[in-house]
């Protein structure tokens, strides 16, 4: 349980710095590829390891087998999410163009069955270093890590609100002083 709790305290730390680089950044015009701070992507990324191997059980043997294989999934994954990505960003949402929108649904739909392909590929490597056990936990504990991010951002946006509505309060409150 101790181990779980600096883990946790470990992502707490290298996410709320990354909140504050994302929010100096929220000012950049959507066209401009925006870019993680290579320590903040680290600490984020050592935190799911450790989550991960910690929610898994991995052995040392099987960590050292395992983290190559799952990586190379994990970058072809999100090359594919970025591929439609940036077809949707193609579409101009004030010209509807039914042929593009056609087009982009089929792109969706063939792009998912690449992601499933890419996961029954990758699911036989895995399994040849972990259980099957093992594998069912992985996903778990990616959604379990995803979840923690999406509540980390969560308070962060809640608190940086209060942040700012206190500080209106406070200037308006100085203005209406004599």
């Amino acid at each position: 349980m101790k181990s779980y709790k600096k883990l946790l305290f470990v992502f707490l730390m290298a996410f709320s710095s990354g909140v504050v680089f994302a929010q100096q950044e929220e000012n950049v015009p959507q066209d401009v590829p925006q870019t993680v701070d290579p320590k903040v992507r680290a600490k984020v990324d050592a935190a799911r390891i450790g989550l991960i191997t910690n929610r898994l059980g991995l052995t040392p043997e099987q960590a050292e087998k395992f983290w190559p294989i799952y990586n190379e999934f994990s970058q072809k994954r999100m090359e594919k999410r970025q591929e439609f990505r940036q077809a949707q960003q193609q579409i101009d949402p004030n010209k509807p163009d039914p042929n593009k929108e056609k087009d982009l649904v089929k792109l969706g739909l063939k792009l998912r069955q690449d992601e499933v392909d890419l996961e029954k590929d990758y699911s036989g490597r895995i399994m040849n270093v972990i259980s099957a056990q093992q594998l069912l936990s992985l996903r778990k504990a990616e959604q379990e890590f995803r979840q923690l991010i999406l509540n980390q951002l969560q308070q962060r946006r809640t608190l940086q609100e209060r942040k700012e509505n206190f500080k209106d309060k406070n200037q308006r409150l100085r203005r209406n002083k004599p």
